[in-house]
């Protein structure tokens, strides 16, 4: 188990790896609107000028463009803000993108509260439950830079569209530097006995923090789709409840996703912690909207305590 062994951004890690793989393989392009440096793709532009597109401020017709160069071979990296990118250009993704099975990478930076002072209209909390919703798309959420670098490596090899996830903050480390990343497969953080918590990005370091006082056992949920439901179920089936942790709406995101897999296969006491049905707003701090919204250590603790003595 790594835990808090630092912080380092997963937008520096997405960065570094788009980097590395366009130095190997030539298919490899990247495409912006308008966000290459809040995306950290500006050293991609300067080495690999003839294979960088920024098509302005125009979501859908970035879309559109990457899914016809993915149609003609290459393998095009489109990458903005979460809230941009599904959410201004979701027709676009599903049509020209996941109709055609078009082999398009979609970077969706800045998640959750992690844009806190750019506010509500800046802040993405229902990206997963968009992406969730489209047919052959995968989605994933790494839990640090770590995994983020990997899951880069693991989506050029993956034939097909792939949302990723990641966020605009520096986030503790977690995971393995260089551990390959499997698509399709959760990994545990953390053994235990009395608890499952299923969680998907940064807002896991939290789980970790109050993992042992509560016996819990620590599912790291970096695809949401498809979900690893091998590794979920074992674990329930073991502790016997399940707390689900997300910086996303419990509307359509991981908490659903786990709740639609345990009401049909392996019905137990549950707790959904994620943002509510609201919009984002403004704040100092993501923690600030942390603290306004529940998802703190000390709730986390509070809502595990309330399971296990169900």
């Amino acid at each position: 188990m790594i835990q808090n062994t630092g912080l380092s951004s997963q937008r520096d890690a997405y960065g570094e790896a788009l980097l590395e793989l366009a130095q190997k393989n030539e298919r490899v392009l990247a495409l912006t609107a308008d966000l290459a440096s809040s995306t950290r793709i500006e050293k991609f532009a300067r080495f690999f000028p003839e294979r960088f597109f920024n098509v302005g401020v125009a979501e859908q017709n970035a879309v559109a463009v990457a899914a016809g160069l993915a149609l003609e071979g290459f393998i095009p990296f489109l990458s903005s803000f979460a809230v941009f990118l599904p959410g201004r250009c979701f027709d676009q993704i599903r049509v020209a993108v996941c109709q055609n099975k078009a082999n398009v990478k979609l970077i969706g930076s800045h998640l959750g509260f992690s844009n806190s002072g750019d506010g509500a209209s800046a802040q993405s909390v229902a990206d997963i439950a968009l992406m969730r919703s489209l047919p052959g798309m995968v989605v994933l959420s790494p839990a640090d830079a770590n995994e983020a670098k990997e899951a880069v490596f693991a989506m050029v090899s993956y034939e097909g569209p792939v949302y990723l996830r990641l966020s605009r903050s520096k986030t503790p480390l977690l995971t393995q530097r260089g551990k390959e990343f499997k698509i399709g497969q959760a990994t545990i953080l953390c053994p235990g006995e009395k608890l499952t918590i299923l969680g998907t990005g940064p807002i896991l370091a939290k789980a970790m923090a109050v993992a042992d006082v509560l016996g819990a056992e620590v599912i790291n949920c970096a695809t949401i789709k498809p979900l690893d439901k091998e590794t979920i179920i074992t674990s329930v089936k073991k502790t016997g409840r399940a707390l689900v942790l997300e910086e996303h709406s419990f509307l359509g995101g991981l908490g659903a996703a786990a709740a639609e897999l345990l009401g049909q296969e392996c019905p137990v006491p549950m707790k959904l912690m994620g943002i509510p049905d609201v919009f984002g707003e403004s704040a100092r701090s993501p923690e600030e909207l942390y603290q306004k919204y529940g998802l703190t250590e000390e709730r986390i603790r509070e809502e595990g305590e309330k399971l296990i003595k169900r």
